[in-house]
């Protein structure tokens, strides 16, 4: 196969997070919530594959008739942000009011958010939260808190998409990558664990879920705290 190819092929690897979107939206119509999330794990894991394969094939080089940029975004609005906010709307989880309020701040502030040219950082982490609203939401499933936290924490992550916080790419951030990319991994082993379980209350998935989601979320801002070495 020539190089060409396969960075074509790449292309098509990532166009097919639309179709693991829409079947994950089938099943939140049907709120069947542990096949949707499943489907938006293999999403996920698709999503955290391409990059490197994209960056490996120089695919904007071997294949420049298509954006991968742009598609991956679009793929990435469907799958982190639009199906995970229609199923937390859904849910049992809210409230009727703090339903609507959710779900118009997850939709309209992940919109800009994907659409600011400054969300990536020098070292190519995020600045802000990056919208993987996805993996909220399934903790948010797995623990099943009151509606007014859940109401906290999506209004305080949508402020911080908009301040200059850190937060990692586990696959691209180097700093401290050799522990951030097997937590990461592990996050999707127990993101999907959860979902197969159907998020059972004794399932150990659950637990690995919340820490591992915790370790992701702030050891960006750690780093921040924490200033690198230069030698002398």
């Amino acid at each position: 196969m020539t190089v060409q190819f396969k960075a074509l092929c790449v292309h098509l690897l990532t166009a097919t997070g639309a179709v693991f979107a829409m079947l994950a939206m089938l099943a939140a119509v049907d709120q069947n919530w542990s096949i949707m999330f499943l489907w938006l794990v293999v999403a996920f894991a698709v999503d955290g594959v391409d990059g490197p394969l994209a960056r490996k094939y120089n695919v904007k080089t071997n294949a420049p008739i298509y954006d991968g940029v742009l598609l991956d975004l679009i793929i990435d609005y469907l799958t982190y942000v639009f199906v995970p906010a229609y199923a937390l709307f859904k849910s049992d989880l809210l409230s009727g009011w703090s339903g609507w309020i959710v779900i118009i701040v997850i939709t309209f502030t992940s919109a800009l958010y994907f659409a600011d040219t400054r969300m990536k950082t020098r070292d190519n982490s995020f600045s802000g939260f990056p919208g993987c609203w996805n993996m909220v939401v399934i903790v948010l499933f797995a623990t099943q808190p009151n509606y007014w936290i859940i109401l906290g924490i999506v209004c305080l992550l949508a402020i911080t998409m908009f301040l200059p916080l850190k937060f990692i790419h586990p696959v691209r951030t180097e700093r401290w990558r050799v522990l951030s990319l097997p937590i990461a991994f592990a996050w999707t082993w127990f993101a999907g664990w959860a979902a197969w379980v159907d998020f059972h209350p004794e399932s150990w998935a659950l637990w690995g879920l919340v820490l591992t989601s915790i370790y992701l979320t702030v050891v960006g801002i750690v780093q921040q705290l924490i200033p690198v070495r230069t030698r002398a």
